[in-house]
């Protein structure tokens, strides 16, 4: 099963070491706890939205980058291919996303 708390932490993981940064450092810069970082990163635990904020802004990130490095983890595991554009249909709201085949 893929859970998504898994593919994040391994891309924050790994955000943070290369950087050459401890979990200690980053866990101070982003204001939260060393043990919740630490199960954050080991897909332990949900980070909630204003958590991941203060993480990727102390790993000097943009959310988008970490969200579009999970989705496509995410994609991969599952073998499928994500887009670079839009589909045909969905930018004008003509196809519905749920259920759309």
């Amino acid at each position: 099963m893929i859970l998504f708390r898994q593919e994040l932490g391994d891309v924050l993981r790994d955000a943070r070491r290369s950087q050459g940064r401890t979990l200690r450092q980053v866990s101070s810069d982003a204001r939260v706890s060393l043990g919740y970082l630490s199960e954050i990163e080991r897909g332990q635990k949900e980070a909630s939205s204003e958590l991941l904020v203060s993480v990727t802004d102390a790993l000097g990130l943009p959310l988008s980058f970490v969200l579009r490095e999970v989705s496509e983890r995410i994609a991969v595991a599952e073998q499928v291919t994500i887009p670079d554009t839009v589909p045909e249909g969905l930018a004008d709201g003509a196809v519905p996303l749920v259920g759309a085949h």
